[in-house]
């Protein structure tokens, strides 16, 4: 992998590749161990840019964020185009750590991330105050006063994330924490009795087809298009399957194997 990058990084045009076909961390680890110094950029819903200086992460920014909480985003992203340009200087230092405590913290973050999504499954979760039912008293901090006066069971955790201007990781952590303190109460999600979800069956075909063109790695990738998705196996709506099916198939390289894996999957469920 790092002898394919090095070559890349030398073409004119920069190109790394797509987050679709790789992770964000294999671009970035052959660029700080070969002490590069540029600016790495991924364009998709947003456009996201880390700075290196002599193979250190100095600057990290996204359309809303600077910084580690910029970086922290970007590292999330499932989907854009990544390109390098060694041309373009940092200007700024808005990461103060060093880069191995920086992704030290990425690395924490990611763990703390799946305890996380045991509770709050998707950004489109609803949550509301609940009643103390241990009647002990509860040291509140003020961001987790502002989440808990937005979590009225109306607004999601993006709609809540949008209103404080934060980014949606911070307000699940707090809604967790929440969760935890018993303070706050999942409740269903909006329109979920409207919206109707696949059957048991759709994610076992997905995952026994997958396997068949990728291997073991099938399920991660299925659960790393989840997150894409915003949503989770338990309550995935119907009206997105042939969506996810698509999407599913962009992670197949092989375009033969890919047509193979949309027939089989369509056949199969019916479509």
């Amino acid at each position: 992998m790092a002898s394919i990058l090095q070559k890349i990084f030398y073409m004119p045009e920069n190109a790394l590749g797509d987050l679709s076909q790789v992770k964000l961390f294999d671009i970035l680890k052959p660029l700080l161990t070969d002490k590069m110094t540029g600016r790495l950029v991924i364009r998709g819903k947003e456009k996201g840019e880390i700075y290196m200086e002599r193979g250190d992460i100095v600057d990290s920014r996204t359309d809303h964020f600077s910084g580690e909480n910029a970086f922290f985003t970007i590292m999330s992203w499932k989907a854009g185009k990544i390109s390098f340009d060694p041309e373009i200087l940092p200007k700024e230092k808005t990461i103060l750590i060093t880069t191995e405590q920086l992704l030290l913290n990425w690395s924490s973050r990611k763990q703390e991330f799946e305890k996380i999504k045991e509770i709050i499954p998707s950004h489109h979760c609803l949550f509301r105050a609940s009643l103390l039912k241990d009647g002990k008293e509860k040291t509140i901090t003020p961001e987790q006063w502002n989440v808990i006066v937005m979590a009225n069971g109306a607004k999601t955790i993006s709609e809540i994330a949008k209103s404080l201007e934060w980014d949606e990781y911070r307000v699940m952590r707090i809604v967790y924490q929440a969760v935890q303190m018993g303070l706050l109460e999942r409740i269903e999600d909006r329109d979920s009795k409207k919206k109707k979800t696949v059957s048991d069956q759709f994610f076992n075909i997905l995952d026994t087809e997958l396997r068949k063109i990728m291997g073991p790695v099938a399920p991660f990738v299925i659960d790393d298009k989840l997150m894409e998705f915003g949503e989770s196996k338990e309550a995935f709506p119907e009206d997105q399957s042939l969506s996810f099916i698509e999407a599913l198939s962009e992670e197949i390289p092989n375009p033969v194997k890919r047509s193979e894996f949309l027939k089989m999957t369509m056949k199969l469920l019916s479509f």
